[in-house]
């Protein structure tokens, strides 16, 4: 996924984008969580 990183990386060094993208982390945060806790019940959306 090299492209994706070189592109965030890019997009990063634009203060406005920054500062958008960290306020954002902590729902990036619950997601990632609730994601993983399903996996590990191997539960689906069905």
């Amino acid at each position: 996924m090299r492209k994706y990183d070189d592109f965030l990386a890019e997009q990063l060094q634009d203060e406005e984008f920054k500062k958008e993208y960290d306020n954002q982390q902590p729902e990036f945060d619950e997601i990632s969580a609730i994601v993983d806790a399903r996996v590990s019940q191997n539960l689906t959306q069905k």
